[in-house]
Order: C-alpha cells, then structure tokens, then sequence
C-alpha cells in the first residue's frame, strides 16, 4: 500500500501553490512514497532499549592545555598601529555619531 496516494500529492502542490502537470504528479507520488517508507522503516529499527543519539559516533573532545606564554607588550602593538591615541588604536568611524 502507497503511503502517500497522487490526491494527496496534488492536494500538497495546491497548498504550496506549486504548479504541477499530471504527469509530475505521479512521479511525485511514487518519490515521496519512497521517502515516506523509508523513514517507517527507520521507526521499525529503532529499538526502546536503544537510546537516542544525537551523532552516530561518540564524540571527545582533544583539547590541549591553557598555557600562559609571553604575549606583545601594549607599547610594542601600539608602535606598529597606523594610528593611535591615549594608549588605544584609532580606527576610522563606521557609525553616525556625534563625537
């Protein structure tokens, strides 16, 4: 039995607005039915004592540790900024402000 019937296909076009020819309809229809019985089938698999997963395999996270080395000092990166002022870069102004 089709899961989904060419009615209901052309009820779903209507209801999307689509504009579909007969023949669309009935390739519709079976490419749906297609979809719709493999998800049934799905649903048959699926097990209570199987839990939920979110990823097919489990995921771990490889993550080094923090650690705290020497970084520019303000002076040095502000020496090389193309503008600066009161110990800040100066960049352009993008909003319409009042200064």
């Amino acid at each position: 039995m089709a899961a989904i019937s060419r009615d209901e296909v052309a009820h779903l076009a209507r209801l999307s607005r689509l504009a579909v020819t007969e023949d669309e309809l009935d390739m519709f229809a079976g490419q749906l039915d297609v979809i719709l019985q493999s998800v049934a089938r799905i649903g048959d698999v699926a097990a209570a004592d199987i839990p939920p997963t979110s990823h097919s395999v489990p995921l771990t996270n490889v993550l080094r540790e923090d650690v705290v080395v020497p970084g520019i000092s303000r002076e040095d990166a502000l020496a090389m900024a193309p503008d600066s002022a009161e110990d800040r870069f100066r960049v352009p102004r993008i909003l319409e402000e009042e200064a």
